[in-house]
């Protein structure tokens, strides 16, 4: 471990030397994120994920940029032309894009209009010009460089080159140039005379412009697609002569010499030739990176209360595929999920009889005692909520509807994963079931689509898509480890998330379960094939056996605190059978907290844990979260009103506002302007994915059909 490093970060992430090393032990002994945020909080003093996470990342940044340090400095060196300014300035260079401008003037260069005079023999007279000799004649100088193979003109025009590039190398100057683009320059797009916006989906920018330092992520990344899009152009402005003039004065001192002419054209063709084109694309990288980390920012979020939805138990569901011309599937799924039987209805085409449709309706839901239809939010989707809506208040049904968000359930249904589980249905009847199974438990069912699949975000698809999926692997792990996994009903896809475990692994866990029945203990787990102790102690903790031989395997207490568990009951005259009972909370609640600690040697956070486990032992973080909104009628854009108070779903929150489900085929927008009456920074400090939230109708556009939303009132 290298000592620099944890002080740096230790002052960039305002956390403690000894949490940071405590963590990156703990990280270099193989233990995963959620293993070290949860039962090893006594050494890293409770640090959350996110923190162990970005302690991670960022070591592994600053080690990778010490080891570059360290090979510019040997490089250069090995020309002989390393001094002790030049390694003190690379050795404090904060970022790998610095280290690279001061290794620039010393790189290997391929073939340039520079190397291709000096290939020539010209590097000397370039020489004599940087001198800025005052006195004697150029012509006179640059005439001893004529040849047969190069005249007058050739000679002075390759000395050009040589000094343009020098000057270009210089990193001071790069960084200038950086910097005052940062302050002063300004991103304009126009429209290209072929593009093909046919919807002007990129009207605004057709001709826009604003200041660098002021343009927000949302929009560079709409600006970039639209240029791979070819619909823009797209250049940073700037006032080229403020740039020219200060690399000028930085080249002759303000002295006055022969070559002063000589020496402003040079500085003009490396700053318009060179400096300029090279920065401009580094400035708009970095403007794209810092929007792609934002906009993963708010997909992580989106996605992580996406994922902590709160199940529905304990229903029986009827799903609904929607769709027009092939028909809604239909498929009924009792509490468990298993699957009761599949249909299908032609409720959304129009015709004149409906009457076969709400007959196979009706009997699915009496067959099968539905108290719950789960509808997907896709095409047909308003069509068929209609439909089910007016068949409910025709025959007094004791039954409720709910929209359910269907992002990524056709990328499962098309899955080798959904064909291996329903190997004879078709992909519309998949998508029913797993709409169906989203609804009583959205997380079992989520894990098994590629996260990226599931759209909650922006601009997804133009993000680094190894980043982005890494990112978001990292927020289903850290989900899936705080709500715990039932291990005797857990799928493969859902266990593969579990700390310390593979697919392999939890294949072989579902495998055990076939073979040999249930899991009645936790002890049992190291049975299972190609499950070391490592393993087993850094997945044990998150699976949970419900009805097993021991108490303490249904809560979130490790195997390894087993002991302490049972001291501190004895401490408290308890007994196991008392866990999660009222009584279990008034002694929770009357016990002298610093007694125990010192009687019994467990350390605040450890203590914390038990009497959380002993009052609440199934207590998940998605016990916060809102369960789903359930209907019986429907709305249409015609029935809304300015200044109608309306309840709804956030089913995507975005850098601008919320997408907000009010029951229409679209999403109403509640801008971030219409979300509070005082400034908010982003739309996430008010409202997160799967927020049931009240909202008033501000305006309505029925040609677009759209609806503009407010949370003010």
């Amino acid at each position: 471990m290298n000592i620099e490093i944890i002080n740096l970060l230790s002052s960039e992430l305002s956390i403690g030397i000894g949490q940071i090393e405590n963590t990156l032990q703990l990280l270099s002994e193989g233990c995963t994120v959620p293993f070290i945020a949860r039962y090893r909080k006594e050494k890293t003093g409770g640090l959350t994920e996110d923190s162990i996470r970005e302690i991670s990342k960022q070591y592994e940044y600053q080690v990778n940029l010490l080891k570059r340090k360290e090979d510019v400095i040997r490089l250069i060196d090995e020309k002989g032309l390393l001094n002790d300014e030049l390694k003190k300035t690379i050795l404090a260079c904060a970022t790998l894009s610095a280290v690279e401008d001061q290794y620039r003037p010393y790189k290997e260069k391929k073939k340039t209009k520079a190397t291709i005079a000096i290939s020539k023999g010209l590097q000397p007279l370039a020489d004599y010009i940087l001198k800025l000799p005052r006195h004697g004649s150029l012509e006179t100088e640059v005439q001893k460089y004529v040849n047969e193979e190069v005249s007058y003109d050739e000679a002075l025009q390759g000395a050009k080159d040589i000094i343009a590039e020098k000057i270009s190398d210089e990193p001071k100057y790069r960084q200038y140039t950086k910097d005052m683009i940062y302050k002063t320059g300004v991103i304009k797009t126009t429209v290209k005379k072929k593009n093909p916006d046919e919807e002007g989906v990129y009207q605004m920018y057709y001709e826009y412009s604003e200041r660098v330092k002021s343009i927000v992520g949302h929009r560079i990344l709409a600006i970039n697609r639209a240029e791979k899009e070819k619909v823009l152009n797209v250049h940073v402005e700037i006032d080229e002569e403020r740039f020219i003039q200060y690399i000028y004065i930085g080249m002759t001192r303000r002295k006055e010499s022969i070559v002063n002419e000589i020496i402003e054209e040079c500085c003009k063709d490396a700053f318009k030739r060179l400096i300029f084109p090279s920065v401009e694309r580094e400035v708009r990288s970095d403007l794209t990176a810092e929007a792609q980390e934002k906009a993963l920012g708010v997909f992580s979020i989106n996605l992580e209360n996406l994922l902590l939805q709160a199940p529905l138990k304990d229903r029986y569901v009827l799903g609904v595929d929607p769709a027009f011309r092939t028909g809604c599937k239909l498929a009924a799924i009792d509490p468990t999920g298993k699957v009761l039987g599949i249909n299908k209805v032609y409720m959304t085409i129009p015709k004149k009889d409906y009457s076969k449709d709400e007959e196979i309706l009706l009997s699915m839901i009496r067959k099968y005692k539905i108290e719950i239809i789960a509808i997907g939010n896709g095409t047909a989707s308003r069509e068929s909520e209609s439909f089910i809506a007016s068949l409910i208040q025709k025959n007094h049904l004791d039954v409720q509807y709910v929209i359910v968000s269907e992002a990524g359930a056709s990328v499962y249904s098309a899955s080798p994963l959904a064909k291996e589980e329903f190997p004879d249905y078709q992909v519309e009847e998949r998508s029913a079931v797993s709409i169906a199974r989203r609804l009583q438990d959205p997380l079992s069912e989520l894990v098994k689509i590629e996260p990226k699949a599931i759209s909650v975000g922006q601009y997804q698809h133009d993000m680094n898509q190894k980043k982005l999926t890494e990112q978001l692997d990292y927020v289903v792990e850290k989900v899936v480890n705080q709500v715990g996994v039932n291990i005797n009903t857990a799928s493969p896809s859902l266990l593969q998330y579990v700390s310390g475990l593979s697919m392999k692994t939890a294949k072989n866990i579902v495998r055990y379960r076939e073979d040999n029945g249930m899991f009645l203990a936790r002890e049992d787990v190291r049975n299972v094939a190609s499950l070391g102790p490592k393993t087993y102690e850094q997945a044990v903790g998150f699976l949970r056996i419900l009805n097993g031989n021991n108490i303490f395997d249904e809560t979130s207490i490790h195997p390894d605190n087993y002991e302490d568990a049972k001291h501190l009951l004895e401490y408290l005259h308890a007994s196991k059978n008392m866990i999660g009972t009222p009584e279990m909370k008034q002694l929770v609640q009357s016990m002298n907290k610093e007694e125990v600690m010192k009687k019994l040697h467990l350390d605040t956070y450890l203590l914390d844990d038990l009497c959380n486990a002993f009052t609440s032992p199934h207590r998940t973080p998605r016990d916060e979260y809102h369960t789903p909104l359930l209907k019986s009628d429907v709305l249409k854009i015609e029935d809304l009103k300015e200044g109608m108070q309306l309840e709804g779903v956030v089913r995507n929150v975005v850098d601008f506002g919320a997408f907000v489900d009010i029951g229409l085929k679209n999403d109403g927008l509640v801008h971030i302007s219409k979300m509070s009456n005082q400034r908010i920074e982003h739309p996430l400090d008010v409202v997160n994915v799967g927020d049931i939230i009240t909202v008033y109708v501000h305006d309505i556009d029925l040609n677009r059909k759209r609806v503009g939303l407010t949370m003010i009132h």
